[in-house]
């Protein structure tokens, strides 16, 4: 392989391995912002906390990656629930300048609290062993993990299709976004199904935020 085609793949690979990183944590934004109409400035927050939760799962309790990665997903659905029970919920439908004030002050707060519990320094993180070192793909070798990184974004993508497209739950969600009233005479439990929604792009993105821990140290130690 030529020089200029190794760069070129090499750039690509991991380009990829990083756009799956923001897919993870933007999709969740696109389910909540898209579909529900919130304007969501907070959502990375969800990430943040994703991210520090299975850090502290893995170096403090040792808690294999897979475990950690599934535990950070559900923690942060389900603290996403009762956000969205005492504070979002009362502005759906709302003004857009209350929504995005809302949401502004839930960053700052949630960025002092974290500083406050952990401090404002990176938290040591490593990968585990089967997802270390390189792999070879035949023509070359890439990192390991960055391919791992790739599979997921991959699978969620079709996960998150099949999902939405082809199942009664995702059905219920377009008809509750294309017409809230019409749906609630059908029988639709909307405030239900708005906070399952809720969660799913919460959850998502605190997966995303997960995962991009190790990314963000693998970046940090190619500086």
């Amino acid at each position: 392989m030529s020089d200029a085609l190794s760069a070129v793949v090499s750039i690509g690979f991991h380009g990829l391995a990083f756009a799956m990183v923001l897919y993870l944590i933007s999709v969740g934004l696109s389910v909540t912002m898209g579909m529900m109409g919130f304007v969501n400035l907070a959502h990375g927050v969800f990430a943040m906390l994703g991210g520090y939760v299975m850090t502290n799962l893995m170096t403090r309790f040792g808690v294999p990656f897979v475990p950690a990665l599934a535990a950070a997903a559900v923690a942060t659905g389900l603290g996403s629930i009762v956000l969205e029970r005492l504070l979002y919920r009362r502005l759906y439908g709302g003004d857009e300048l209350d929504q995005v004030l809302l949401t502004m002050g839930l960053i700052f707060m949630s960025l002092a609290a974290v500083t406050y519990l952990w401090g404002p320094n990176p938290q040591p993180m490593h990968p585990p062993r089967w997802l270390s070192g390189q792999t070879d793909f035949g023509f070359r070798s890439f990192p390991t993990y960055r391919a791992f990184l790739i599979l997921c974004g991959a699978a969620l993508v079709t996960a998150l299709w099949l999902g939405l497209e082809r199942t009664s739950f995702g059905m219920r969600i377009r008809a509750a976004v294309d017409n809230l009233r019409m749906a609630q005479s059908v029988g639709i439990n909307t405030s239900r199904l708005f906070t399952l929604t809720f969660a799913l792009g919460s959850g998502l993105a605190g997966l995303g935020g997960a995962l991009g821990v190790l990314t963000g140290f693998e970046a940090i130690a190619l500086l």
